[in-house]
């Protein structure tokens, strides 16, 4: 299996289980992006508990699934965006309004659609969560 797309392989591997009704998923590797958007997606609410499991070669990461999630996915190519522009991507990647969340990546870091609205700020899309 290629893994060119770490986040990309891990946020279909959730999907694929949670269509299947699997209460839990191991994924690897565990980058600090992919703990990144797996913590904010525990604390919206769309998967459970996650623990680093070290096993000396880039680590596994075991994550307990809720069965909330919808669909979830990256966004390729990661296109770059100014805080005005948000409204327009919420359109194209979310069903409704308040339903889901864009993950972007900014300069003060990882942060919902939401968030990076309130502090005024642009970056580029990495993912969608809904």
């Amino acid at each position: 299996m290629a893994l060119n797309d770490t986040l990309g392989n891990v946020l279909s591997n959730i999907n694929n289980y949670e269509k299947i009704g699997k209460p839990e998923i191991v994924v690897k590797p565990a980058s600090r992006l992919i703990l990144n958007v797996l913590k904010i997606m525990n604390e919206k609410g769309y998967i459970g508990s996650f623990e680093i499991i070290r096993d000396g070669r880039g680590n596994l990461i075991k994550i307990n699934l809720l069965g909330n999630i919808n669909k979830c996915g990256v966004i390729k190519p990661r296109f770059p965006y100014k805080a005005e522009e948000l409204n327009k991507f919420e359109k194209r990647f979310l069903l409704a309004r308040d339903f889901g969340f864009i993950l972007v990546s900014t300069s003060k870091g990882l942060m919902t659609h939401e968030e990076a609205k309130q502090k005024n700020l642009g970056g580029r899309l990495i993912a969608y969560v809904y």
